[in-house]
């Protein structure tokens, strides 16, 4: 009898433990193909709307692709970073990386609009992010990938890992390293998503303690820059500058033949190229285009796979600034 019990509890025990490694799995793996049926038009959707929202403003591209990215480094792609600040939480809006920079939640905003016409309810703000950032790269010229989805949205957000965990343009080799191999991507990745700054503008604010103090910077660059960036802070601080002085609307490996020539506009940026354990990445990069774009599309996919909530964690948001 007791014996009978044992094998009886032991049976239970097993098949709990692999119920739960089961649901693990489940719950923890996202697919290309997670909408294909519940909203069917969705690929469609966003694109479309990314076409015209780039079309409109060139910038935007880079404004929504920075979005995700800032998003991924912050407790997953969870898209936490769309959410404003509430009674019970202080959001990441305001958080130093994205005060008076982060843009395109306008954008984000009609996408789902759009979405819950077709699909209510259905698709999250997380996912329609990770798209439109694959979108804005595709219609900029750059590399196109199978979007995986099946993402949750937070139902909270964490100014305080934004501060924390978002690399700052004053970054070290060492440091930018760090900060991506804290969310398991490696250094190749790195260097490869920094590539996304060949699109996009930065404020001088980020890039003014390079162009006056710095000496591995090209000189006549230095100085066309300082010309809308002046020295004391406080002046001029949003006045923009291309990222990739070459081509800064279009997708392309200029950005590392840039840096090569040590106009890289940003710290973090030039550090890829200084002497330093990635030079060689930087340089197959400028001679080898389509290395880059493989590459940079492979560490989208990996970047778009940090802890996403899934099965029946989070929720699918209404509207992306808020929760349900």
């Amino acid at each position: 009898m007791a014996s009978n019990q044992l094998t009886a509890i032991l049976v239970l025990v097993l098949t709990l433990l692999l119920q739960g490694n089961n649901n693990n799995v489940v719950e923890a793996q996202l697919t290309t193909n997670f909408y294909s049926t519940s909203c069917p038009n969705l690929l469609s959707t966003v694109q479309s709307a990314v076409k015209s929202a780039v079309n409109s403003e060139a910038r935007m591209g880079a404004s929504i692709l920075r979005l995700f990215f800032h998003d991924c480094f912050v407790n997953g792609c969870d898209g936490s970073i769309l959410l404003d600040d509430t009674s019970s939480f202080t959001g990441e809006q305001n958080a130093a990386p994205n005060r008076n920079s982060a843009r395109g939640f306008n954008v984000i905003d009609n996408i789902k609009s759009a979405v819950e016409k077709a699909c209510p309810g259905v698709v999250s703000c997380a996912d329609i992010l990770a798209i439109a950032a694959r979108d804005s790269v595709v219609v900029l010229g750059g590399p196109n990938w199978n979007v995986k989805v099946g993402r949750r949205d937070a139902r909270t957000a964490s100014q305080a890992a934004a501060n924390s965990n978002i690399p700052a343009p004053t970054s070290s080799l060492s440091q930018l390293i760090s900060s991506f191999s804290a969310v398991g991507l490696s250094t190749r990745d790195m260097v490869a998503l920094s590539g996304a700054h060949t699109i996009g503008q930065s404020r001088c604010t980020n890039f003014r303690a390079r162009i006056y103090n710095e000496t591995n910077i090209n000189a006549a660059f230095a100085t066309t820059r300082q010309r809308t960036c002046p020295r004391a802070t406080g002046s001029g601080d949003g006045n923009l500058a291309p990222l990739d002085v070459t081509t800064a609307a279009s997708f392309d490996n200029n950005y590392f033949k840039n840096l090569m020539t040590q106009r890289g506009l940003l710290h973090s940026d030039q550090v890829l190229f200084n002497g330093g354990s990635t030079d060689s990445i930087v340089r197959g990069y400028s001679n080898n285009p389509s290395s880059f774009n493989s590459d940079f599309a492979a560490a989208m996919i990996k970047m778009g796979d940090i802890s996403p909530l899934t099965g029946s964690s989070g929720e699918i948001r209404k509207v992306c600034g808020r929760t349900n």
